[in-house]
């Protein structure tokens, strides 16, 4: 749980709409006098993209954004749509022309398009492995076998099979050398760090109580018709409404906060009570509950609220808060801005400010890869897969008590090695899908009694 590297409100879509590096500004790290043990002779570092959304663009517009940190390019592309990987490419080219540098001839779709372009990489070169959940493990697995370093995106994994392959992974990469980069970037925010050495320093007391929620409203899943039934179109319907795929969409979000609670107690909580359910007059045809209630406890009793919610006409939140037997304070904000601040007591008001850190200088998804970026240059040991995978576990156990609205424990999720799909390292574009819906279109949901994931 301490902090290994050292870790603002511009979020990436935000930061693609800007204008890429101009967004970023001038020098945060310095300049690197120990170039440190990466591939290339010219000191290049190469990316190769694999998952060309939204989030792996933003990801390697992050990269290429990094001040004073030597050469880098990306040099690879792989996703199953040949538009979307030219999307991505045509975006990336307009902000970072000089930086792209990639050929029709290392842009591979396809299944095993992520091997084709891992292997054109060379050690202290990065696989960054940014599809959905679902595939994940296969992806770093194979990367780390090459002794390619990673930067995986979250979710880890959906299930407690995968994320238990994940781990592997990880012990794999620490035995290499290998460097992994985990996406909850939050733990780079300098502002968050100040305020957790004030809480360890004990300058909010014992800490009694962590409130961490996310609460909005998204849109249901409608019925599919065939595509239900042609593994390209599920992939891509599917992402946050089949478990199986991205983890649901309560995981895919609210993981950062989770981990947030953890990293504020220092601790990983041994089991988590939960209420959940579906809205009055649900249509929706997809496998998510629209209400998550978490009530996480610790080794030493004390307990951490987290809530999701998707629900049009209510009120809507998106922080964490921590109370101490002193006083209270504010983690994060909206979009996981580092809104951070201490009160004079337990009231979360902006007139009850009592200290409130330097503002950080760039977004956390920035920190995360100037981090990044920094350690390898110095060959400096960076390795966030344990972290990362518990801080998932953490959350499909949090699922997984809401589903079955019981109390599940960590070591029962630890345990297992349940997978939504046993066939990933054969997928391929004619195989079946893992989940099917019913005559009316409507996917299976969790039913106490009658549900598994672990």
């Amino acid at each position: 749980m301490k902090r290994q590297e050292k870790t603002s409100q511009v979020t990436r879509r935000q930061f693609l709409k800007q204008g890429g590096a101009a967004a970023i500004g001038a020098g945060v790290l310095g300049s690197f006098a120990s170039p440190g043990v990466f591939a290339a002779d010219d000191q290049t570092i190469r990316l190769a993209l694999i998952g060309c959304g939204g989030r792996g663009t933003g990801a390697v517009a992050n990269a290429l954004s990094v001040p004073n940190g030597g050469p880098i390019k990306l040099y690879a592309m792989a996703d199953l749509i040949q538009a979307k990987m030219e999307g991505s490419l045509r975006s990336l080219r307009r902000k970072f022309a000089k930086k792209v540098d990639v050929t029709p001839d290392r842009m591979f779709r396809g299944f095993d398009a992520y091997r084709k372009a891992i292997d054109l990489l060379r050690p202290g070169d990065v696989a960054l492995c940014t599809t959905r959940a679902y595939i994940r493990p296969v992806h770093v697995e194979y990367a780390v076998r090459k002794g390619i370093n990673v930067f995986m995106e979250k979710p880890f994994a959906p299930d407690p099979g995968g994320l238990r392959r994940m781990l592997r992974a990880g012990e794999e990469a620490e035995k290499k050398g290998v460097k992994i980069a985990a996406g909850l970037q939050c733990r780079h925010s300098p502002a968050r760090h100040a305020l957790i050495e004030k809480i360890r320093n004990g300058e909010l007391g014992e800490i009694t109580l962590i409130r961490a929620n996310r609460w909005g409203g998204v849109g249901w899943l409608r019925n599919q018709g065939q595509k239900a039934y042609d593994l390209l179109s599920q992939l891509q319907f599917g992402r946050a409404h089949l478990f199986w795929i991205g983890s649901g969409h309560m995981v895919d979000n609210l993981i950062h906060q989770i981990d947030e609670c953890c990293w504020i107690k220092d601790a990983w909580p041994v089991s988590a009570h939960g209420l959940g359910g579906r809205v009055p007059h649900s249509e929706d045809c997809g496998q998510n509950i629209d209400v998550y209630s978490i009530e996480y406890t610790f080794p030493d009793g004390t307990k951490a609220f987290c809530g999701f919610r998707r629900m049009k006409n209510a009120e809507s939140e998106f922080a964490t808060f921590v109370h101490g037997s002193k006083c209270a304070a504010q983690f994060s904000g909206r979009v996981h801005a580092a809104t951070v601040h201490m009160f004079k007591d337990q009231h979360i008001n902006p007139k009850n400010i009592a200290w409130t850190p330097t503002k950080d200088a760039y977004s956390p998804w920035q920190y995360e890869w100037n981090d990044y970026i920094e350690s390898i240059r110095k060959d400096r040991p960076h390795n966030e897969a344990r972290r990362a995978v518990y801080a998932d576990f953490v959350s499909i156990m949090g699922r997984a008590a809401c589903h079955l609205n019981r109390t599940v424990t960590l070591d029962e999720i630890m345990k297992s090695d349940f997978q939504f799909c046993s066939y990933l390292d054969e997928l391929d574009y004619d195989s079946p899908v893992p989940v099917k819906p019913d005559a009316q279109g409507r996917f299976p949901v969790p039913i106490p009694g009658q549900w598994r994931e672990f």
